[in-house]
């Protein structure tokens, strides 16, 4: 077999592959810090520019503002304050309902409303991030504070704790930001967020099931089967009201959502629901008085702006463990969910975000918001969509959204005091069910069947066990994918594709040929002490595989093992004595190891190693079909012999 028309190159006329010059360690060095922390390199557009420039720059960067406001104008201001208002309307009911779900007071669904998007418009990159708090957050903080404190015997110290959370949240978010240490965040892959976040979402609405059917007493679990325990153990208290009266508004506001959805022009129908709703559920408790029967109610809601919180925080043991914990934990879901919504939105407008610079706004407006009464913030999907389509210009959005949340704390607040808590929960279980994506779980299985089961285990680990549980079990399944990654690379079987100099793959290209007496192998990834040995061992089992095929078909025996070695970006001490050790292997069974193409880390390497002294510089090619080449001109010019000894090398392997 193999391509008896094509000529191979003149074995004179062959490339070698070249050592780079060696380079000063700190200059290596620095290179490398740069590449890892510094990828977009963010100094760039300070190089030559005066030290007043730079000031600016530095400015800008920190505070986008002072970089767009100088260029608004006045059509951009009536479209951002038609997007605030809007939000706005979103984000007041739905800010006293996340409180409620982190077992809050509602009146800080409103504070946290308020000051946050503030420093976000100042601070933040996205031009569509609407900043405010999210349900999954709130579920998070409620489930693992109230592990700790139970915030109904002690509700003071569950709220300072709550403040306490949120500032270690801040503090992550703004030092990963600072120190460039972004890329931690990316280890939750978009099949563990969709798991994840589809699993607290369907966590989320069975809580609801206590306000819908008007339950007094209800489990602090959040897994599938507490919850269903204490729904069924309670059927003689559910109250038919409230549940008429829950459903009734789901479904109001589950049609203006579908609405919207088919008729984008008239988003601002679903956008105002809930604040509809809200209306609409305070009238209905006000006229026929169904406080009185059942239908629970907000009651008072405190009037005024945010009162200060940082004397409230709590440093002291045991207490402050649990507030890292859950800061920690709490912080990199809000930023995975804040950073994720801000490039869906900046993709679509054809600009760009900084992740770091992202992870630094969204920081500081937790670390302030903690001093100022406001619990956990990032920019939730359902109101950065509302936002979107209400054609926002520039973050100025949130300032009108934060005008209106302020004049709301001033002088509307008692108007939420017939507000039923079953409307709360409408507006979250309504929320919710757009979290819960299906589509891309079913794109999840046909794409990739691994991914797939991440997205399974995440979303099972959540609803069957908690929250915690679904997001280590998720992170965890995750990181066994890159360490399998990494412990067991492709190695591929290349082949010849007729009248051409290309070698391929030869389960992808059928028609690949085998070269006569050489074994040609791709390594698909760096060589590492993870997969050192296991590279040893398929690339043994690739040679044994090749001489029972050439041993069947009686073709001529094998040579030569050439190694494509194109994807193979760098190589460590374990990965020399790996190459070593095959090399003797092979030379035992009477072949020649040939590697192509070796990157300049690893010719480096190999340099200083020696190995390159022991297999030649004569064995090393820049391109597979030079090798080729050469090992058949020796194949030609050298008679291999036909009874060498098998068992010795199988022996000796």
């Amino acid at each position: 077999m193999g391509n008896t028309d094509y000529a191979y190159p003149n074995v004179d006329c062959v490339h070698r592959v070249a050592i780079p010059p060696p380079q000063p360690f700190f200059k290596s060095l620095k290179y490398s810090l740069k590449e890892t922390f510094f990828p977009d390199d963010p100094f760039r557009k300070f190089k030559n520019q005066t030290p007043s420039k730079r000031f600016v720059l530095g400015l800008q960067y920190f505070f986008p503002i002072f970089e767009w406001a100088p260029k608004y104008t006045l059509h951009f201001f009536k479209s951002d304050f038609i997007a605030g208002i809007t939000i706005a309307s979103l984000a007041i009911p739905q800010g006293i309902s996340y409180a409620k779900l982190a077992n809050l007071p509602p009146i800080l669904g409103l504070y946290s409303s308020f000051i946050p998007p503030l420093i976000y418009a100042m601070m933040g990159s996205s031009r569509d991030l609407a900043v405010g708090t999210v349900a999954v957050g709130s579920l998070l903080m409620a489930s693992m504070l109230g592990r700790v404190v139970n915030f109904n015997d002690n509700p003071n110290l569950f709220l300072h704790l709550a403040f306490t959370a949120t500032f270690f949240a801040g503090v992550f978010q703004a030092s990963l930001g600072l120190f460039r240490l972004g890329f931690i965040v990316d280890f939750l892959s978009h099949a563990t967020i969709v798991g994840f976040m589809g699993g607290a979402a369907t966590v989320v609405c069975l809580q609801q099931l206590k306000s819908i059917l008007g339950l007094d007493h209800f489990t602090h679990h959040a897994d599938l089967i507490s919850v269903m325990r204490s729904v069924f153990t309670q059927t003689h208290q559910w109250r038919w009201e409230s549940a008429v009266l829950g459903c009734c508004f789901i479904f109001f506001l589950l049609v203006t959502r579908y609405f919207s959805k088919k008729q984008p022009k008239f988003f601002w129908v679903s956008a105002m629901a809930p604040l509809t709703s809200v209306i609409l559920g305070s009238l209905l408790v006000y006229l026929t008085h169904a406080e009185k029967h059942g239908v629970q109610v907000i009651g008072q809601l405190k009037k005024g702006l945010n009162p200060p919180s940082m004397m409230d925080l709590v440093f002291v043991s045991p207490y402050m463990g649990t507030a890292i914990k859950t800061g920690l934990i709490t912080g990199i879901i809000a930023l995975a969910e804040g950073i994720a919504v801000g490039r869906s939105f900046a993709m679509f407008k054809n600009y760009h975000i900084d992740g770091n610079k992202e992870m630094i706004a969204i920081g500081t407006m937790n670390i302030f918001g903690s001093f100022t009464s406001c619990y956990l913030t990032t920019g939730p999907f359902s109101r950065s969509a509302v936002n979107y389509n209400a054609g926002c210009k520039t973050a100025a959005s949130n300032i009108v959204m934060s005008i209106a949340v302020m004049l709301t704390l001033l002088f509307l607040t008692p108007l939420f005091h017939f507000t039923p808590l079953v409307v709360l929960s409408a507006i979250i279980v309504s929320a919710m069910l757009g979290l819960i994506d299906y589509q891309a779980a079913i794109h999840l299985w046909k794409i990739d069947k691994f991914d797939f089961f991440v997205c399974f285990s995440a979303y099972v680990g959540v609803v069957f066990g908690s929250v915690e549980i679904g997001l280590v079990i998720a992170v965890a399944v995750s990181l066994l994918r890159v360490l399998l990654f990494i412990a067991r690379p492709r190695t591929f079987l290349l082949g010849n594709i007729p009248n051409s100099a290309a070698y391929r793959n030869v389960e992808q290209y059928p028609n690949a040929n085998h070269v006569p007496g050489i074994l040609i192998l791709e390594i698909d990834a760096p060589i590492y002490f993870a997969n050192a040995s296991y590279l040893r061992e398929r690339i043994t089992r690739w040679i044994d595989e090749e001489e029972d095929r050439i041993k069947a078909t009686g073709q001529t025996s094998l040579q030569y093992v050439i190694m494509d070695m194109t994807a193979v970006g760098n190589i460590d001490t374990s990965g020399i004595s790996m190459l070593e050790e095959f090399k003797k292997t092979v030379e035992r069974r009477g072949l020649q190891l040939v590697l192509v193409n070796p990157g300049s880390e690893v010719m480096k390497k190999l340099n200083k190693s020696k190995f390159i002294d022991e297999l030649g510089h004569k064995w090393i090619y820049l391109t597979v079909e030079e090798a080729v080449g050469a090992c058949n001109i020796m194949l030609q010019s050298y008679k291999p012999n036909p009874l060498k000894d098998e068992s010795e090398g199988w022996n000796n392997a």
